[in-house]
């Protein structure tokens, strides 16, 4: 059961991951397409941009905080199959 459930994460992993792969390559080639026909826009001073996040930051902060949430809901479950799992804490001795 156990082999068959993790067959099918690793498939269902394998499937986003290609799909997020195809989704970048036709995005890659839009913004190619569009460079292609669009002027250069001139450049525009916007006040307080330097102290504003670059987009990396802003997605890392976001999945590094999602880690953290993740890993506390996990907790919180373990702890709860612990506390309703009847005589377990003297099995584990």
């Amino acid at each position: 059961m156990v082999s068959t459930t993790q067959e099918v994460q690793d498939e269902i992993l394998n499937t986003v991951r290609k799909s997020q792969e195809t989704v970048i390559e036709a995005v890659k080639a839009w913004v190619e397409a569009i460079q292609s026909v669009t002027p250069k826009l001139p450049s525009v001073s916007v006040p307080l941009a330097d102290r504003l996040p670059k987009p990396e930051e802003v997605v890392a902060n976001a999945y590094d905080f999602a880690e953290k949430l993740l890993a506390g809901q996990r907790k919180f479950a373990e702890d709860m199959v612990k506390t309703l799992t009847p005589g377990e804490d003297s099995k584990a001795a």
